[in-house]
């Protein structure tokens, strides 16, 4: 039997750790270990167009299946091709191991081709980043590599010279069992004990719920039940709180919408339940707060805490449901809950008068449409700009879609790249990739990726010839708009001559049978719908608040945009409200 060199051992650990991809672009560092994913039949290959694009589908892929997922980019430019994705997938907790291969390992401080320092470049954007300088390192560092990644949910950086990964592996190396999944995090009994004074003193209490809720809604709603709490969230919380909840306030921050400001700040205590939710001007100073995370280096970062509670979210409610006293006192929440019904039904009548009739089309409308007829397992990938305000608003979370997008690091162009690690995920789950027309152009050059893998996404073009969340900006801090304008070419002609399905639509009446014929379609397909660029009422007089940014009156007037089936929900939840 041949002896295995590095690069083949450093292959198999990551199959024993569960990788079944590696994405990436090939270059002569990395050759020695493309060519070991070659022969190894438990790992893929992934030849995508930009580095970039590698980084962002292997974090989309981390986020759709909870497991480690694997990119690579060769020497010098190439892995720094990777940097963008990695901030994403790292601010967003994804478990993404990154090979940056290096040059040849004699050569490394004397100013060689190409050379740069990985493991020096990515330490910001990763747990944990470090160069391999000898075979005898590479198992236990990439292993140490691979639990930084899993057990604190982000990425892990190992820099691997080419000339190191061809040379024989160590023999006799230890095969230590890997951490491939994480434990559960129950707080302490001191902390539970102060929670629970603090919620039964409290006669007005509101939740307020991120990403950390994923997994315990039903925990979060048989709690809400028992103390009479408004459930508001942040968008990166949408997806896993607010479907099938009679107590949904809606969401805050910059792209809110509902009566979650006013809950958040007409109560006595505010929860904070897996949120690390940036926007402090939109969190009360004047209120008790207790904050739940199972990562205690956020605790307290975003507002002043009167008890930070270090645990997961499920737990944590599991060992306060039987403890905490029921209330009976439903005045706050049905208050809040008609105050939310009044505000969707508010921005609802803006945004529907004639929108069946307007050209150009309006994008709320095919976010609406969209919505409608996708598939109720469907993953919806938003590009950052105004899509993510289509997404927040229009798409539907029901427990089985998945809405990910580049929510904490705000990256363009993530769309497209991740809808391709979601799509390798399941061939068989419609993938949407809800793009603007600037994100889509920045890395075009792997929608050719979809074709040659002929992964079945079908990618929604919001198409309005603009960077239209900068020119919204631009026109709030009182600014006139510059450098805004996309030249655009039919994108639907551009799909067609890559070789997949395309589609361009310019009339309301044609995008729904557009949209259902794309779906439909086995392989890859675009449909470029030419949507209006002033779809957001701009304020006649720009205020003072305005000038500072997105205040909160200056989000409401320029943001308020429609909320499709939201309202649907909100009346719902009213029925079981007494009237006065």
């Amino acid at each position: 039997m041949a002896k295995q060199n590095v690069a083949e051992q450093f292959v198999d650990i990551l199959v024993r750790a569960g990788v079944r991809r590696m994405y990436g672009v090939v270059g002569d560092s990395l050759n020695p270990v493309v060519d070991a994913v070659r022969r190894n039949s438990a790992i893929d290959w992934i030849h995508v167009r930009h580095e970039e694009t590698a980084a962002f589908a292997a974090g989309a892929e981390a986020q759709i299946t909870g497991k480690l997922a694997a990119c690579a980019g060769s020497c010098g430019p190439g892995n720094l091709h990777l940097i963008n994705g990695l901030y994403d997938a790292h601010r967003s907790m994804a478990p993404v191991l990154a090979l940056a291969s290096q040059i040849p390992s004699s050569e490394i401080g004397l100013g060689y081709f190409q050379e740069t320092h990985p493991d020096r470049l990515f330490q910001e954007c990763s747990h944990y980043s470090e160069l391999i300088s000898s075979p005898r390192q590479m198992p236990r560092l990439l292993q140490t590599a691979i639990q930084h990644a899993v057990g604190q949910s982000g990425v892990s950086v190992v820099s691997l010279p080419g000339d190191i990964a061809a040379e024989p592996a160590p023999e006799k190396a230890a095969q230590s069992a890997l951490v491939t999944s994480r434990p559960t995090v129950r707080p302490g009994d001191t902390e539970i004990d102060r929670l629970v004074e603090m919620i039964d003193a409290a006669r007005k209490v509101t939740l307020f719920c991120g990403s950390g809720t994923a997994g315990a809604h039903a925990e979060v709603m048989r709690f809400a039940e028992r103390i009479k709490s408004p459930v508001g969230h942040a968008l990166r919380g949408k997806e896993f709180i607010q479907y099938d909840n009679p107590y949904d306030v809606g969401m805050s921050g910059l792209l809110g919408y509902g009566a979650a400001y006013e809950a958040t700040h007409e109560c006595d205590l505010l929860i904070l339940l897996g949120t690390d939710f940036p926007y402090n001007a939109f969190l009360p100073d004047d209120v008790r707060i207790a904050q739940v995370d199972v990562r205690p280096e956020v605790l307290g970062r975003r507002s002043r805490l009167d008890l930070a509670v270090w645990g997961d979210v499920r737990e944590t409610l599991r060992c306060l449901l039987p403890r905490v006293r029921e209330k009976n006192d439903r005045r706050f929440l049905d208050r809040m809950l008609r105050k939310h019904a009044d505000a969707l039904e508010g921005v609802v009548k803006a945004y529907t008068r004639k929108v069946e009739k307007h050209v150009p089309i309006h994008p709320e409308y095919v976010a609406a449409v969209l919505d409608e007829i996708a598939d109720d397992r469907a993953v919806f990938t938003v590009d950052t700009g105004m899509c993510n305000v289509w997404a927040a608003r229009y798409i539907s979370p029901n427990g089985r879609r998945r809405i990910i997008g580049s929510f904490s690091h705000g990256s363009m162009a993530n769309a497209l790249p991740m809808a391709i690690g979601a799509q390798f995920t399941d061939r068989s789950r419609q993938v949407i990739s809800m793009s603007g027309d600037g994100g889509f152009s920045m890395l075009m050059g792997d929608f050719l990726t979809l074709v040659q893998y002929d992964l079945p996404v079908k990618v929604v073009l919001f198409n309005n010839s603009s960077l239209s969340m900068v020119e919204l900006e631009m026109l709030v801090a009182g600014l006139p708009s510059y450098g805004t304008t996309n030249v655009n070419p039919d994108f639907a002609a551009v799909a067609r001559a890559c070789g997949a399905y395309g589609v361009r639509v310019e009339k309301p009446k044609q995008l729904a049978g557009a949209l259902k014929d794309a779906l439909k379609h086995r392989g890859p397909a675009l449909v470029d719908v030419v949507t209006d660029p002033n779809a957001l009422s701009i304020p006649p007089k720009i205020s003072a608040e305005m000038v500072t940014g997105f205040a909160l009156s200056a989000s409401k007037m320029v943001l308020d945009g429609g909320v499709g089936r939201m309202v649907q929900m909100a009346r719902s939840n009213l029925r079981n409200v007494p009237r006065p």
